[in-house]
């Protein structure tokens, strides 16, 4: 074999010995990144925060092994469908859980057997549970973030924006708590409804998007009463001094979700003196490979707005 080796051509040995050599390295590359985003957690499937329409609402705890004290809600949604317990898959959450976070996985009833207002709600419930709970989940109660994309990412900013204390005389001590978070970090957000601009969704007549006028119950059709409901559903709206810091990656080829929608976000915020900060994905779609490495990004950004923050209190 030595001396079949060594009768091959110089160039051919050398091509041989590179390309074995990325081989190995893919190779290392792989069950390194397998590991990164397989890391060793607990998790509580299913954990029920509410009810609609006769059915649970339910969480998934996943909690990692050398937690760090803080938390961060996850909104699963997708064109405001969620999933089951127990779906939220480990390497969708690996950075930030590898940071230490206990990840709470929020889902909700499905569009259209629920309206975006009741999901709206419903997600508002989520966060006020995990707040109720927050001492049982070993969290700082008052330093919680949230994220999410598409519809997560919305749901995310409708809590970014309009998230508060619930009202004192509830007769549930969960309906009590705030629904408030303190940062967000989000991917390719819907928030100006009354504004589609160039999305694929846009009809041109002022309405809902074309592929989820049921999603906002049977009034959405009535343009005078969508106008209100629209409103009310878009986190642009309700931008205030208070809002906590939000990060949003958005690519600049969505057609679905264009990136106006996150630009016409960022600079309404900006002319109340509130920084968001935008990164632009150059070539996006709505989605794109490299959004679990982006994930270390949003990581990175609860470590500066939630950890100080959390130790200064």
């Amino acid at each position: 074999m030595k001396k079949l080796w060594l009768k091959c051509p110089r160039w051919l040995r050398l091509s041989l010995i590179v390309s074995g050599s990325v081989i190995a390295l893919l190779a290392i590359l792989a069950g390194g990144g397998w590991w990164y985003l397989n890391p060793a957690v607990e998790r509580t499937d299913g954990v029920v925060y509410g009810q609609r329409n006769d059915q649970p609402l339910v969480l998934d705890v996943i909690r990692p092994l050398n937690p760090n004290g803080l938390g961060v809600a996850f909104m699963v949604s997708g064109g405001w469908k969620s999933g089951k317990a127990g779906e939220a898959p480990v390497l969708m959450m690996a950075p930030l859980l590898r940071r230490g976070y206990t990840v709470f996985a929020i889902y909700h009833i499905s569009q259209p057997k629920a309206t975006v207002m009741e999901i709206i709600e419903d997600v508002n419930r989520g966060i006020r549970f995990v707040r109720h709970h927050a001492e049982e989940y070993g969290i700082d109660p008052d330093h919680i973030g949230v994220s999410g994309g598409s519809a997560g990412g919305h749901l995310s900013l409708m809590l970014a924006t309009r998230g508060g204390p619930g009202p004192e005389d509830a007769e549930d001590p969960v309906d009590r708590e705030s629904s408030a978070v303190q940062a967000a970090a989000i991917f390719f957000p819907v928030t100006d409804l009354l504004n589609l601009g160039q999305s694929t969704e846009n009809l041109g007549d002022g309405g809902p998007p074309k592929s989820f006028v049921k999603s906002f119950g049977p009034n959405a059709t009535d343009l005078t009463a969508w106008k209100e409901i629209g409103r009310d559903c878009s986190p642009i709206y309700h931008i205030t001094p208070d809002m906590p810091p939000i990060l949003i990656y958005h690519g600049d080829a969505d057609t679905l979700t264009p990136l106006e929608q996150s630009e016409w976000f960022r600079d309404r915020a900006a002319e109340q003196d509130v920084d968001v900060k935008l990164v632009v994905h150059p070539g996006g779609e709505h989605g794109w490979s490299t959004m679990l490495w982006d994930l270390r990004k949003f990581a990175d950004w609860f470590d500066e707005h939630l950890k100080p923050a959390a130790a200064g209190s």
